[in-house]
């Protein structure tokens, strides 16, 4: 029995009928290998992978594969965007309020949408989207002493 084979980062890329570039390639192994990043620290690992390449590159590169579903933004109130590899489940996040860390936290309930409006005015719910706010441990521990 052999094992199914991952596709590349290239075959995802046609998948979704983006086209296939350098850039896009290097920016969304760079996403999937960092840490809920933002678009400053993407830009960076991009040029690290492939050399110069704008901002606007950058930006226009995110929202194409966020549109595509092969990344996710996250934005909490009063922060910078950030974007995920982490896709296609029902994860929500911690943030701390000292540092801005973010951290995945899995759904408790385990299935879409994870909370049910008291009144859904018609909508047909299929997500919702969850950000716990608090310390993280190293700001919670400084913070007491």
């Amino acid at each position: 029995m052999t094992t199914p084979r991952t596709p590349t980062t290239a075959e995802e890329l046609r998948g979704v009928g983006l086209r296939v570039t350098a850039a896009r390639v290097a920016l969304l192994e760079t996403v999937r290998g960092g840490d809920h990043l933002g678009v400053e620290a993407i830009a960076s690992g991009v040029r690290d992978r492939v050399g110069h390449i704008s901002l606007q590159a950058v930006y226009e590169a995110l929202h194409a594969l966020t549109a595509a579903g092969l990344i996710r933004r996250l934005e909490p109130p009063g922060s910078p965007a950030r974007f995920e590899g982490r896709v296609g489940d029902n994860h929500h996040h911690l943030v701390c309020r000292t540092c801005g860390v973010v951290v995945d936290v899995d759904c408790a309930v385990g299935h879409a949408p994870c909370l049910t409006a008291s009144d859904d005015r018609g909508f047909a719910i299929d997500e919702a989207e969850v950000i716990y706010w608090g310390l993280c441990p190293a700001c919670s521990t400084s913070s007491s002493s």
